[in-house]
């Protein structure tokens, strides 16, 4: 391994995320947000916790829910409750934790305002479901599996869900949403980031039966009644603020060039994505040396791609980045380090 560019690939990496964690970019927000009545915070997401707790600094609130991935927990928050549920795949814990916004928000009148704070991971964290949760995460689990784009995905989870698609607006009314949003999509897509709750849904039901036959999606007969009723075109009770992107991570990347010599990684800026503990990997031009020395040949490397098995690859040659949940989440970040 060369030891000079993966030194220069953990620079990046932690300049990178750290231009796009969302404490500082909350309290800008804050700065500039109009918060009327009594507030309450609902964060939702993997960066949910960090944005929650720089909220609770900063703004005078009755009492709050945070509903996170997994591990993401860091603390207590006062006034705040704080929930771990599943992710990619939602799970009883997901439809236990939305129900207790539901009752935090019933009752609110028009003089008070929810500060939703989402980030990504929320269409699978956030959830009330509208077929039967095992179905549900049937597919959820269809769609991880066929290729389907996150747009795609959210297309249909749009219309299977009680608070997706600008649903949980409605259901916050008479009292306003102000919403401050952590993008995880390229091209920041209000409607598609945690699958919108506060937003008017831009797609249509044609939209979601061309998804179901594209990828031979298998639904109930309610789900398929589902995906003809329109969901929300017009939302006039929410505020909807985006604080982050993966354009700001990839440009906080690209800040530190002119490197040398060759290296390529990629990087889960949420640092936990997927089955395993890695936030993604690192390869350079003495790869595929260290993989020998370690006694992998080419036909057991050839094997382990055919298996989709990075991770065992990646770890023979210290290859891997490991960062942990890091707080925030704004999609995924490749870059290749070029001498010129």
């Amino acid at each position: 391994m060369n030891h000079k560019l993966k030194s220069d690939a953990d620079k990046i990496i932690k300049q990178a995320i750290s231009a796009v964690m969302p404490e500082e970019a909350v309290v800008r927000a804050l700065s500039e947000a109009d918060l009327p009545g009594n507030v309450y915070i609902v964060a939702v997401g993997k960066a949910a916790y960090s944005m929650a707790k720089a909220a609770s600094e900063h703004v005078s609130y009755k009492k709050g829910i945070v509903i996170t991935k997994y591990g993401h927990v860091k603390g207590e928050l006062d006034r705040i409750e704080c929930f771990e549920a599943g992710h990619p795949v939602l799970d009883e814990n997901s439809v236990k934790a939305t129900e207790k916004v539901m009752e935090l928000v019933a009752g609110l009148n028009a003089e008070d305002t929810v500060l939703f704070l989402l980030s990504g991971g929320g269409s699978a964290l956030f959830e009330k479901p509208l077929v039967d949760l095992a179905e549900l995460q049937d597919i959820t689990g269809q769609f991880l599996a066929c290729g389907a784009d996150i747009n795609e995905i959210n297309t249909i989870r749009k219309r299977l869900s009680g608070v997706k698609g600008g649903r949980f607006a409605e259901l916050v009314a008479p009292a306003r949403v102000y919403s401050i949003i952590l993008s995880d999509i390229v091209g920041d897509p209000l409607d598609m980031i945690a699958s919108g709750p506060t937003v008017p849904d831009s797609s249509t039901c044609e939209m979601a039966k061309d998804i179901v036959r594209k990828y031979g999606i298998s639904l109930s007969a309610e789900a398929e009644k589902l995906l003809a009723a329109e969901t929300p075109k017009e939302v006039t009770n929410a505020t909807n603020v985006v604080i982050g992107s993966v354009k700001e991570l990839c440009g906080a990347a690209k800040a530190v060039s002119g490197l040398g010599n060759v290296a390529v990684f990629s990087v889960g800026s949420d640092g936990t994505d997927g089955p395993t503990d890695a936030a993604g990997g690192y390869v350079d031009g003495d790869t595929m040396k260290s993989l020998a020395d370690a006694g992998i040949s080419l036909a057991r490397f050839n094997q382990m791609l055919e298996n989709n098995d990075c991770y065992h690859i990646l770890d023979a040659c210290d290859g891997l980045i490991k960062t942990g949940p890091t707080g925030t989440n704004v999609n995924d970040f490749s870059v290749a380090l070029i001498e010129v």
